[in-house]
Protein backbone atom coordinates (compact mmCIF):
# COMPACT_ATOMS: atom_id res chain seq x y z
CA UNK A 1 0.00 0.00 0.00
CA UNK A 2 1.40 3.53 -0.83
CA UNK A 3 1.96 5.57 1.54
CA UNK A 4 0.86 9.78 1.13
CA UNK A 5 4.02 11.39 0.23
CA UNK A 6 4.36 15.13 2.78
CA UNK A 7 5.70 18.55 0.86
CA UNK A 8 8.85 19.63 2.65
CA UNK A 9 6.59 22.83 4.12
CA UNK A 10 4.05 20.22 5.43
CA UNK A 11 7.30 18.14 6.98
CA UNK A 12 8.07 21.69 8.26
CA UNK A 13 5.08 21.97 9.79
CA UNK A 14 4.81 18.65 11.41
CA UNK A 15 8.37 18.69 13.01
CA UNK A 16 7.23 22.37 14.27
CA UNK A 17 4.12 21.11 15.95
CA UNK A 18 5.76 17.29 16.78
CA UNK A 19 8.51 20.00 19.42
CA UNK A 20 5.80 22.33 20.43
CA UNK A 21 3.02 19.31 21.98
CA UNK A 22 6.27 17.60 23.31
CA UNK A 23 7.50 20.65 24.82
CA UNK A 24 4.18 21.48 26.43
CA UNK A 25 3.81 17.93 27.86
CA UNK A 26 7.75 17.95 29.27
CA UNK A 27 6.22 21.32 30.75
CA UNK A 28 2.95 20.05 32.23
CA UNK A 29 5.10 17.68 33.67
CA UNK A 30 7.61 19.89 35.08
CA UNK A 31 10.58 17.41 33.39
CA UNK A 32 13.45 20.56 32.60
CA UNK A 33 15.98 22.09 34.92
CA UNK A 34 13.86 24.14 37.66
CA UNK A 35 16.33 23.77 39.71
CA UNK A 36 16.83 28.04 40.29
CA UNK A 37 13.42 28.44 40.83
CA UNK A 38 12.79 30.08 38.15
CA UNK A 39 8.36 30.34 37.35
CA UNK A 40 7.26 27.92 35.06
CA UNK A 41 6.06 29.74 32.12
CA UNK A 42 10.12 31.21 31.55
CA UNK A 43 10.84 28.56 29.30
CA UNK A 44 7.58 29.06 27.13
CA UNK A 45 9.24 31.43 24.91
CA UNK A 46 12.32 29.75 24.07
CA UNK A 47 10.02 26.79 22.94
CA UNK A 48 7.85 29.14 20.98
CA UNK A 49 10.62 31.05 19.67
CA UNK A 50 11.91 27.12 18.24
CA UNK A 51 8.61 26.05 16.82
CA UNK A 52 8.17 29.23 14.76
CA UNK A 53 12.35 28.67 13.21
CA UNK A 54 11.13 25.51 12.28
CA UNK A 55 8.84 26.56 9.89
CA UNK A 56 11.68 28.41 8.06
CA UNK A 57 14.62 25.63 8.75
CA UNK A 58 14.95 25.06 4.93
CA UNK A 59 14.52 28.73 3.39
CA UNK A 60 16.21 30.62 6.27
CA UNK A 61 19.43 28.66 7.70
CA UNK A 62 21.30 31.87 8.61
CA UNK A 63 18.15 33.42 10.63
CA UNK A 64 16.86 29.96 12.08
CA UNK A 65 20.85 29.56 13.38
CA UNK A 66 20.97 32.95 14.46
CA UNK A 67 17.65 33.11 16.33
CA UNK A 68 17.62 29.69 17.39
CA UNK A 69 21.29 30.04 19.00
CA UNK A 70 19.94 33.39 21.14
CA UNK A 71 16.91 31.33 22.07
CA UNK A 72 18.78 27.92 22.83
CA UNK A 73 21.13 30.27 25.14
CA UNK A 74 18.39 32.13 26.86
CA UNK A 75 16.74 28.64 27.70
CA UNK A 76 20.03 27.55 29.56
CA UNK A 77 19.28 30.49 32.18
CA UNK A 78 15.89 29.46 32.32
CA UNK A 79 15.13 25.81 32.33
CA UNK A 80 16.98 23.17 29.84
CA UNK A 81 13.80 21.95 28.06
CA UNK A 82 14.51 18.60 25.91
CA UNK A 83 12.24 19.95 23.49
CA UNK A 84 13.56 23.12 22.53
CA UNK A 85 17.77 21.35 22.67
CA UNK A 86 16.08 18.69 20.22
CA UNK A 87 14.47 21.42 17.77
CA UNK A 88 17.93 23.63 17.87
CA UNK A 89 20.21 20.95 17.24
CA UNK A 90 17.15 19.93 14.35
CA UNK A 91 18.37 23.72 13.18
CA UNK A 92 21.63 23.20 12.97
CA UNK A 93 21.01 20.02 10.99
CA UNK A 94 18.78 21.75 8.42
CA UNK A 95 21.04 24.81 8.02
CA UNK A 96 23.53 21.90 6.81
CA UNK A 97 21.99 20.21 4.61
CA UNK A 98 20.12 22.78 3.08
CA UNK A 99 22.43 26.05 3.49
CA UNK A 100 25.81 26.86 1.04
CA UNK A 101 28.56 25.45 1.91
CA UNK A 102 30.36 28.36 3.76
CA UNK A 103 26.73 27.65 5.90
CA UNK A 104 28.58 24.29 6.59
CA UNK A 105 31.92 25.18 7.44
CA UNK A 106 30.88 28.79 9.82
CA UNK A 107 28.93 26.06 11.58
CA UNK A 108 31.99 23.76 12.22
CA UNK A 109 34.14 26.75 13.24
CA UNK A 110 31.37 28.06 15.52
CA UNK A 111 31.02 24.82 16.77
CA UNK A 112 34.40 23.93 17.77
CA UNK A 113 34.68 27.23 19.19
CA UNK A 114 31.45 26.90 21.43
CA UNK A 115 32.78 23.46 22.71
CA UNK A 116 36.38 24.38 23.47
CA UNK A 117 35.22 27.83 25.32
CA UNK A 118 32.34 26.00 27.41
CA UNK A 119 34.66 23.48 28.41
CA UNK A 120 37.87 25.10 29.10
CA UNK A 121 35.93 28.06 31.22
CA UNK A 122 34.22 24.60 33.33
CA UNK A 123 37.21 23.06 33.48
CA UNK A 124 38.62 26.44 35.40
CA UNK A 125 35.98 27.18 37.74
CA UNK A 126 35.23 23.20 38.31
CA UNK A 127 37.26 19.85 38.03
CA UNK A 128 37.83 18.00 34.90
CA UNK A 129 34.74 15.12 35.14
CA UNK A 130 32.21 17.94 34.87
CA UNK A 131 34.68 19.31 32.07
CA UNK A 132 34.45 15.89 30.41
CA UNK A 133 30.41 15.95 30.91
CA UNK A 134 30.84 19.70 29.36
CA UNK A 135 32.68 18.41 26.22
CA UNK A 136 30.68 15.48 25.44
CA UNK A 137 27.11 17.99 25.99
CA UNK A 138 28.32 20.68 23.86
CA UNK A 139 29.54 17.86 21.25
CA UNK A 140 26.06 16.32 20.98
CA UNK A 141 24.61 19.95 20.95
CA UNK A 142 26.51 21.95 18.52
CA UNK A 143 28.50 19.73 16.32
CA UNK A 144 26.76 15.79 16.04
CA UNK A 145 23.33 17.49 13.70
CA UNK A 146 26.57 19.66 11.71
CA UNK A 147 28.45 16.41 11.02
CA UNK A 148 25.10 14.43 10.41
CA UNK A 149 24.08 16.96 7.83
CA UNK A 150 27.06 17.16 6.31
CA UNK A 151 27.22 13.37 5.70
CA UNK A 152 23.54 13.29 4.20
CA UNK A 153 24.37 16.47 2.16
CA UNK A 154 27.85 14.78 0.36
CA UNK A 155 25.49 11.43 -0.02
CA UNK A 156 22.87 13.37 -1.49
CA UNK A 157 24.83 15.28 -3.93
CA UNK A 158 26.40 12.40 -4.90
CA UNK A 159 22.96 11.05 -5.64
CA UNK A 160 22.65 13.49 -7.73
CA UNK A 161 25.50 13.77 -9.71
CA UNK A 162 25.33 9.52 -10.24
CA UNK A 163 22.13 10.21 -11.76
CA UNK A 164 22.71 13.20 -13.78
CA UNK A 165 25.42 10.86 -15.45
CA UNK A 166 23.02 8.19 -15.87
CA UNK A 167 20.55 10.61 -17.78
CA UNK A 168 23.62 11.87 -19.68
CA UNK A 169 24.98 8.34 -20.46
CA UNK A 170 21.57 7.36 -21.54
CA UNK A 171 21.47 10.88 -23.61
CA UNK A 172 24.54 9.75 -25.42
CA UNK A 173 23.54 6.00 -25.74
CA UNK A 174 20.44 7.11 -27.73
CA UNK A 175 22.47 9.81 -29.82
CA UNK A 176 24.58 6.86 -30.73
CA UNK A 177 21.56 4.72 -31.20
CA UNK A 178 20.26 7.35 -34.08
CA UNK A 179 23.45 7.98 -35.37
CA UNK A 180 23.77 4.47 -36.25
CA UNK A 181 19.83 3.88 -37.37
CA UNK A 182 20.78 6.97 -39.77
CA UNK A 183 24.16 5.28 -40.98
CA UNK A 184 22.24 1.60 -41.54
CA UNK A 185 19.92 3.55 -43.32
CA UNK A 186 22.27 5.74 -45.78
CA UNK A 187 23.92 2.60 -46.13
CA UNK A 188 20.72 0.63 -47.48
CA UNK A 189 20.08 3.57 -49.68
CA UNK A 190 23.57 3.27 -51.06
CA UNK A 191 23.55 -0.17 -51.61
CA UNK A 192 19.18 -0.02 -53.38
CA UNK A 193 20.76 2.58 -55.64
CA UNK A 194 24.11 0.46 -56.55
CA UNK A 195 22.32 -2.84 -56.69
CA UNK A 196 18.22 -3.03 -57.38
CA UNK A 197 18.44 0.23 -59.25
CA UNK A 198 20.87 -0.14 -61.66
CA UNK A 199 19.57 -3.98 -62.54
CA UNK A 200 16.08 -1.93 -63.07
CA UNK A 201 17.79 0.27 -65.23
CA UNK A 202 19.49 -2.45 -66.92
CA UNK A 203 16.27 -4.14 -67.76
CA UNK A 204 15.00 -1.27 -69.13
CA UNK A 205 17.65 -0.16 -71.26
CA UNK A 206 17.53 -3.86 -72.85
CA UNK A 207 13.24 -3.80 -73.24
CA UNK A 208 13.97 -0.56 -74.72
CA UNK A 209 16.62 -2.06 -77.06
CA UNK A 210 15.13 -4.74 -77.63
CA UNK A 211 11.53 -3.50 -78.63
CA UNK A 212 13.41 -1.15 -81.33
CA UNK A 213 15.01 -4.12 -82.63
CA UNK A 214 11.63 -6.12 -82.96
CA UNK A 215 9.53 -3.49 -84.46
CA UNK A 216 12.45 -3.12 -87.23
CA UNK A 217 12.55 -6.85 -87.84
CA UNK A 218 8.70 -7.44 -87.93
CA UNK A 219 7.39 -4.44 -89.27
CA UNK A 220 4.06 -4.59 -86.87
CA UNK A 221 3.46 -1.99 -84.25
CA UNK A 222 1.17 -4.36 -82.69
CA UNK A 223 2.90 -7.68 -82.68
CA UNK A 224 2.53 -9.61 -79.16
CA UNK A 225 6.23 -9.83 -78.52
CA UNK A 226 6.36 -5.78 -79.03
CA UNK A 227 3.39 -5.32 -76.63
CA UNK A 228 5.17 -7.61 -73.62
CA UNK A 229 8.37 -5.61 -74.09
CA UNK A 230 6.87 -2.25 -73.41
CA UNK A 231 4.78 -4.07 -70.55
CA UNK A 232 8.67 -5.05 -69.21
CA UNK A 233 9.80 -1.69 -69.90
CA UNK A 234 7.20 0.34 -68.51
CA UNK A 235 6.90 -1.93 -65.85
CA UNK A 236 10.57 -1.99 -65.13
CA UNK A 237 10.51 1.99 -65.40
CA UNK A 238 7.84 2.38 -63.01
CA UNK A 239 9.68 -0.05 -60.12
CA UNK A 240 12.86 2.28 -61.08
CA UNK A 241 10.84 5.48 -60.05
CA UNK A 242 9.52 3.74 -56.74
CA UNK A 243 13.01 2.62 -56.00
CA UNK A 244 14.73 6.28 -56.10
CA UNK A 245 11.45 6.95 -54.35
CA UNK A 246 12.29 4.62 -51.65
CA UNK A 247 15.72 5.65 -51.52
CA UNK A 248 15.15 9.08 -50.97
CA UNK A 249 12.63 8.60 -48.39
CA UNK A 250 15.45 6.53 -46.51
CA UNK A 251 17.94 9.28 -47.26
CA UNK A 252 15.21 11.82 -45.53
CA UNK A 253 14.57 9.82 -42.50
CA UNK A 254 18.49 9.33 -42.29
CA UNK A 255 18.95 13.05 -42.10
CA UNK A 256 19.69 13.76 -45.22
CA UNK A 257 17.34 15.74 -48.20
CA UNK A 258 14.53 14.07 -49.28
CA UNK A 259 14.06 13.64 -52.83
CA UNK A 260 10.96 15.35 -54.07
CA UNK A 261 10.42 14.24 -57.37
CA UNK A 262 8.96 10.94 -56.73
CA UNK A 263 5.35 10.99 -55.15
CA UNK A 264 3.66 8.23 -53.73
CA UNK A 265 1.51 6.34 -55.91
CA UNK A 266 -2.01 7.34 -56.06
CA UNK A 267 -5.45 6.32 -56.95
CA UNK A 268 -5.22 8.13 -59.91
CA UNK A 269 -2.90 5.74 -61.34
CA UNK A 270 -5.07 2.79 -60.92
CA UNK A 271 -6.02 3.65 -64.44
CA UNK A 272 -2.10 2.89 -65.81
CA UNK A 273 -2.30 0.03 -63.81
CA UNK A 274 -5.59 -1.67 -64.90
CA UNK A 275 -4.10 -0.48 -68.87
CA UNK A 276 -0.76 -2.37 -68.32
CA UNK A 277 -2.50 -5.82 -66.75
CA UNK A 278 -4.86 -5.51 -69.92
CA UNK A 279 -1.73 -5.54 -71.88
CA UNK A 280 -0.03 -8.21 -69.60
CA UNK A 281 -2.95 -10.36 -69.20
CA UNK A 282 -3.84 -10.07 -73.16
CA UNK A 283 -1.89 -13.30 -74.47
CA UNK A 284 -3.45 -15.01 -71.17
CA UNK A 285 -7.30 -14.61 -72.05
CA UNK A 286 -7.68 -12.39 -69.10
CA UNK A 287 -9.80 -9.08 -69.30
CA UNK A 288 -9.33 -6.24 -66.66
CA UNK A 289 -12.36 -3.81 -65.69
CA UNK A 290 -12.59 -0.67 -63.21
CA UNK A 291 -15.89 0.68 -61.79
CA UNK A 292 -16.23 3.19 -59.23
CA UNK A 293 -19.02 4.32 -56.79
CA UNK A 294 -19.88 7.41 -54.88
CA UNK A 295 -18.00 10.89 -54.64
CA UNK A 296 -13.95 10.52 -54.07
CA UNK A 297 -13.45 13.80 -52.76
CA UNK A 298 -10.58 14.31 -50.31
CA UNK A 299 -8.70 10.70 -49.28
CA UNK A 300 -6.55 10.91 -46.52
CA UNK A 301 -2.70 10.22 -48.33
CA UNK A 302 -2.25 6.69 -46.32
CA UNK A 303 -5.47 5.77 -47.00
CA UNK A 304 -4.73 6.64 -50.86
CA UNK A 305 -1.18 4.90 -51.49
CA UNK A 306 -2.89 2.03 -49.10
CA UNK A 307 -5.93 1.63 -51.95
CA UNK A 308 -3.03 2.06 -54.37
CA UNK A 309 -0.91 -1.09 -53.23
CA UNK A 310 -4.22 -3.65 -52.66
CA UNK A 311 -5.18 -3.16 -56.23
CA UNK A 312 -1.99 -3.26 -57.77
CA UNK A 313 -1.03 -6.43 -55.59
CA UNK A 314 -4.74 -7.74 -56.48
CA UNK A 315 -3.61 -7.41 -60.29
CA UNK A 316 -0.32 -8.97 -60.03
CA UNK A 317 -1.73 -12.00 -58.30
CA UNK A 318 -4.67 -12.15 -60.97
CA UNK A 319 -2.06 -12.22 -63.48
CA UNK A 320 -0.31 -14.67 -61.76
CA UNK A 321 -2.74 -17.08 -61.03
CA UNK A 322 -5.71 -15.92 -62.26
CA UNK A 323 -7.85 -18.68 -65.30
CA UNK A 324 -8.73 -16.84 -68.46
CA UNK A 325 -11.85 -14.62 -67.70
CA UNK A 326 -12.77 -10.97 -66.40
CA UNK A 327 -11.23 -9.48 -63.53
CA UNK A 328 -13.14 -6.84 -61.87
CA UNK A 329 -11.96 -3.84 -59.74
CA UNK A 330 -14.86 -2.14 -57.79
CA UNK A 331 -13.79 1.16 -55.53
CA UNK A 332 -16.70 2.39 -53.37
CA UNK A 333 -16.47 5.91 -51.90
CA UNK A 334 -18.23 6.19 -49.00
CA UNK A 335 -18.62 8.81 -46.47
CA UNK A 336 -16.40 7.07 -43.73
CA UNK A 337 -14.40 4.49 -45.53
CA UNK A 338 -13.53 3.55 -49.01
CA UNK A 339 -14.43 -0.27 -50.05
CA UNK A 340 -12.27 -2.22 -52.23
CA UNK A 341 -13.39 -5.30 -54.18
CA UNK A 342 -11.65 -7.53 -56.64
CA UNK A 343 -12.58 -10.52 -58.06
CA UNK A 344 -10.70 -12.72 -60.89
CA UNK A 345 -11.37 -16.25 -62.01
CA UNK A 346 -10.39 -18.71 -59.67
CA UNK A 347 -7.90 -21.64 -61.28
CA UNK A 348 -8.64 -24.69 -59.99
CA UNK A 349 -6.54 -27.77 -59.62
CA UNK A 350 -2.49 -27.43 -58.08
CA UNK A 351 -0.67 -24.62 -58.53
CA UNK A 352 2.94 -23.78 -58.66
CA UNK A 353 3.97 -22.46 -54.80
CA UNK A 354 6.29 -19.66 -56.02
CA UNK A 355 8.99 -17.87 -53.76
CA UNK A 356 7.47 -15.54 -51.30
CA UNK A 357 4.24 -16.73 -52.22
CA UNK A 358 1.25 -15.13 -50.01
CA UNK A 359 3.56 -12.64 -48.71
CA UNK A 360 1.17 -10.31 -50.97
CA UNK A 361 -1.76 -11.09 -49.18
CA UNK A 362 -0.33 -10.72 -45.46
CA UNK A 363 1.49 -6.87 -47.06
CA UNK A 364 -2.27 -6.38 -48.08
CA UNK A 365 -3.89 -7.64 -45.02
CA UNK A 366 -0.77 -5.03 -42.98
CA UNK A 367 -1.59 -2.02 -44.70
CA UNK A 368 -5.47 -2.68 -43.88
CA UNK A 369 -4.97 -3.70 -40.67
CA UNK A 370 -2.29 -0.64 -39.90
CA UNK A 371 -5.39 1.92 -41.13
CA UNK A 372 -7.66 -0.08 -38.72
CA UNK A 373 -9.70 -1.23 -41.72
CA UNK A 374 -10.20 -4.93 -42.67
CA UNK A 375 -8.98 -7.32 -45.34
CA UNK A 376 -10.00 -10.83 -46.32
CA UNK A 377 -9.28 -12.71 -49.52
CA UNK A 378 -9.97 -16.36 -50.84
CA UNK A 379 -12.41 -18.43 -53.24
CA UNK A 380 -15.67 -17.71 -53.96
CA UNK A 381 -18.02 -18.77 -56.91
CA UNK A 382 -15.37 -19.99 -58.72
CA UNK A 383 -13.72 -16.71 -57.98
CA UNK A 384 -11.10 -15.35 -56.37
CA UNK A 385 -12.28 -12.95 -54.28
CA UNK A 386 -10.15 -9.56 -52.39
CA UNK A 387 -12.19 -7.61 -50.30
CA UNK A 388 -10.64 -4.98 -48.07
CA UNK A 389 -12.55 -1.79 -46.04
CA UNK A 390 -10.37 1.17 -45.47
CA UNK A 391 -11.55 4.42 -43.02
CA UNK A 392 -11.30 7.82 -44.34
CA UNK A 393 -10.53 9.98 -41.25
CA UNK A 394 -7.54 8.63 -40.12
CA UNK A 395 -4.81 10.95 -41.28
CA UNK A 396 -1.92 8.44 -40.69
CA UNK A 397 -1.23 4.43 -41.59
CA UNK A 398 0.87 2.73 -43.86
CA UNK A 399 3.72 4.06 -45.74
CA UNK A 400 4.95 2.98 -48.67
Amino acid sequence: MLRPTLTPRQEDRGIALLGLLGGALLIALQVYDNSSRIPRGAVVPALLVMAVLELFRRTRPVLTTTLGGLAFGYSIFTGALLATSLMYTDLLYAAVLYGTPRMSRILHLTGTGSVLVLSTLVLIYSDASNAVAVVVLTVLIYLAPVWTGDVVRKHRDRAVSERLRAEQTALLSEMDRREAVVAERARMARELHDVVANHLSAIAIHATGAQSVARRRRLAGDDPLVEVLAVIRESSVQGLAEMRRMIGLLRDSGGGEADESYAAPDLAAVDALLAKARAAGHDVGLDFELAERGERGEVPVPVRLAAYRIVQESLTNALKHAGPGLVSVRMEFGPEELRIAVDSPYRHGPGRELPGARAGLVGMAERAGLLGGSFEAGPRNDYWSVRAVLPRGRESGAGA
